[in-house]
């Protein structure tokens, strides 16, 4: 029996294949932005770190939840209370308590992000880090990224084959980079890129202005490879 030229791993005169990989590059607005809040205290015995502790992370919830929706995710990650040891002296007495909480808030509205970050940092013992950019996993970017990629890659081989005076025929295979073996390629910015980190500690002083923050752009980047069949060439 004879299979038909499509179904082959390869091409034959009769019908040539063509492959190639579109790619595409888009830079992009971001969609949201995380900070990370640490609320520290420190005092000499547990219960009083505690108290301060608790006291602090109930002020940095209160503020944040006050700002509504722009505010998309407020969550807490890692508690801490930890004992300080005395350097001199025998046995294990114990100096001092550090209590510390970390949360994570994600805003989508920017101009909220920089009245935030600024009344966060005036804070009793709160440090703010961040923000860190992002596109949302349903982002349309993503999308049309993929579309740009698929139209490149037919653009691509319709040029390969009127080099060789063909025509496309039919699509035989279409898949992300590495698709046949491992998890599809395609990613956003970076690890690393596309975030900015800045750091704010509590300052005595009150009335502190607004940080202006300027978003930065993402890169959402998307790679295909395509196998098409051509007509017969022209040699």
């Amino acid at each position: 029996m004879t299979q038909d030229a499509s179904h082959q791993p390869y091409g034959t005169p009769e019908v040539p294949r063509v492959a190639v990989r579109g790619e595409a590059t888009l830079e992009v607005d971001p969609e949201i932005a995380r900070i990370g809040i640490t609320v520290s205290a420190r005092g000499t015995d547990r219960r009083t770190a505690l108290e301060d502790l608790t006291r602090r992370n109930n002020a940095v919830l209160d503020l944040v939840k006050s700002y509504g929706d722009p505010v998309e995710k407020l969550e807490t990650g890692a508690f801490s209370i930890t004992p300080e040891l005395a350097r001199h002296g025998r046995g294990e007495r114990i100096r001092a308590y550090h209590g510390r909480v970390h949360l994570t808030a994600e805003l989508n509205d920017f101009t909220t992000l920089g009245e935030l970050t600024t009344r966060l940092a005036d804070l009793e013992l709160t440090q703010v880090d961040g923000p860190w950019w992002a596109l949302r996993p349903t982002s349309p970017a993503h999308g049309e990224a993929r579309r740009q990629a698929v139209l490149e890659a037919v653009q691509r081989a319709r040029e390969y084959a009127a080099a060789l005076g063909s025509d496309l025929a039919a699509l035989v295979e279409l898949a992300d980079l590495g698709a046949e073996n491992a998890p599809a390629t395609f990613r956003g910015a970076a690890s690393g890129a596309g975030m900015q980190t800045l750091a704010f500690s509590a300052q005595e002083d009150a009335g502190t202005p607004a940080l202006d923050l300027e978003p930065q752009r993402q890169t959402v980047y998307a790679q295909v490879n395509a196998r098409f069949t051509m007509t017969p060439p022209q040699l």
